[in-house]
């Protein structure tokens, strides 16, 4: 678990500069993200998801050298642009059951990323009660799920992201979150 900050947010359609990322290991991993619907302190696995208001994507990037070179992976994970998140955020009730749901990463329109939500290694609920469990959550919070394979660092050699790129990441239910690379 690890945070991102706010300045890395940006929207649809919004470029993720590589210019942020002074080594040049830019790297995506697609993420379903939920988003937190009321005040929450200390809830039960069992109870967790009612917490949650909706579901929206996140293309968690990452600036490899960064994280490795720092240990720990805010400064990795933090430079502006470096958190597409979007399209939109849709409730709970309409998609109840996102473990049915896929998530898919395209660079250029290759397929990199390919997953169910069911195999997240950390499941909503369990993310939920941990983080709760020490912290309180409020509404508004948006939890990123983790990644799957696929991700430019696990190619030999590493596939990172380079100028003219796009990025789609897509969840079903939910849409794609577009973005140009500059």
């Amino acid at each position: 678990i690890f945070t991102k900050a706010t300045t890395s947010l940006i929207g649809p359609d919004d470029p993720i500069v590589l210019a942020n990322d002074p080594r040049g290991t830019t790297d995506y991993e697609g993420e379903l993200a939920l988003v937190v619907g009321r005040a929450t302190r200390n809830v039960s696995e069992m109870d967790a998801v009612n917490c949650v208001f909706g579901w929206t994507i996140i293309n968690d990037v990452t600036a490899r050298d960064l994280q490795k070179r720092h240990v720990q992976w805010f400064v990795g994970k933090s430079p502006d642009t470096f958190c597409p998140m979007g399209p939109w955020i849709v409730t709970r009730d309409e998609l109840p059951d996102i473990e049915q749901s896929w998530l898919r990463t395209h660079v250029n329109g290759e397929l990199r990323q390919e997953t169910p939500i069911s195999a997240l290694i950390f499941g909503v609920s369990n993310l939920i009660a941990t983080l709760s469990e020490v912290m309180t959550l409020e509404p508004g919070d948006v939890i990123a799920t983790g990644t799957g394979a696929g991700v430019g660092i696990g190619f030999d050699p590493p596939r990172y992201l380079q100028t003219g790129d796009v990025v789609e990441v897509s969840i079903d239910g939910i849409g794609t979150l577009r973005n140009p690379v500059m």
